[in-house]
């Protein structure tokens, strides 16, 4: 069960996992760079609160970041990233979907103190977006079809038909999911799994 209060991730873990409350857990292993990592947000007038168990700080009622840990490092991310300018060069992507850089990612309990200045200008930077309420406008452009799925649609008319009237956001989905297998056999496989949900114009996961 995730966690509500905010010293809970701090001690015990965000509660997703197993390892919660466990000295396993991830959090015990970064807690010193945790605990830099919350002073600098707090410091920076940020509003702490708890979202998908873990701590997450808003400023003018935006999420600004969010923490979380791992076995191999615990990381610092912005929401609305792709707004930022970034002239350090220090956002990574969180995976090979991601659109837009948007973390900071430390693999030493002393990174967040020698990033500190860093850290500190990219906060200030998100708080003003959210104090204009300044965002990205939506990318309403087609996603790049797998192989195994053009040739899907072009089979199957009705399947083609359904799969265009889909959102973008819906599209995407699926070619995310589709894209996360490695052999084109897990792919077509996939598609045919799916092709109910996109005929009842559902995306990915839904039922």
């Amino acid at each position: 069960m995730m966690i509500s209060d905010i010293e809970d991730y701090f001690v015990k873990g965000c509660g997703r996992c197993p390892r919660f409350e466990t000295k396993d857990c991830s959090t015990k292993f970064w807690a010193n760079g945790l605990a830099g990592l919350r002073a600098i947000c707090l410091s920076a007038d940020l509003i702490e609160t708890v979202k998908w168990g873990h701590p997450c700080y808003m400023h003018a009622d935006r999420n600004i970041v969010i923490i979380g840990a791992f076995r191999d490092n615990f990381r610092l991310s912005f929401f609305n990233a792709a707004l930022l300018q970034d002239p350090d060069g220090v956002l990574k992507k969180q995976g090979p979907n991601t659109q837009h850089p948007d973390m900071i990612r430390f693999t030493s309990n002393d990174g967040p103190e020698e990033m500190q200045a860093t850290i500190r200008a990219y906060l200030e930077e998100a708080k003003g977006y959210a104090v204009e309420g300044k965002k990205l406008p939506q990318d309403n452009s087609a996603p790049e079809l797998p192989e195994e799925l053009v040739e899907a649609l072009d089979a199957d008319p009705e399947l083609a038909e359904a799969f265009h009237a889909l959102t973008r956001g819906r599209q995407r989905s699926y070619v995310v999911n589709l894209n996360g297998a490695k052999k084109p056999e897990t792919r077509a496989s996939r598609i045919e799994k799916f092709r109910d949900k996109i005929i009842e114009g559902k995306g990915v996961n839904g039922r």
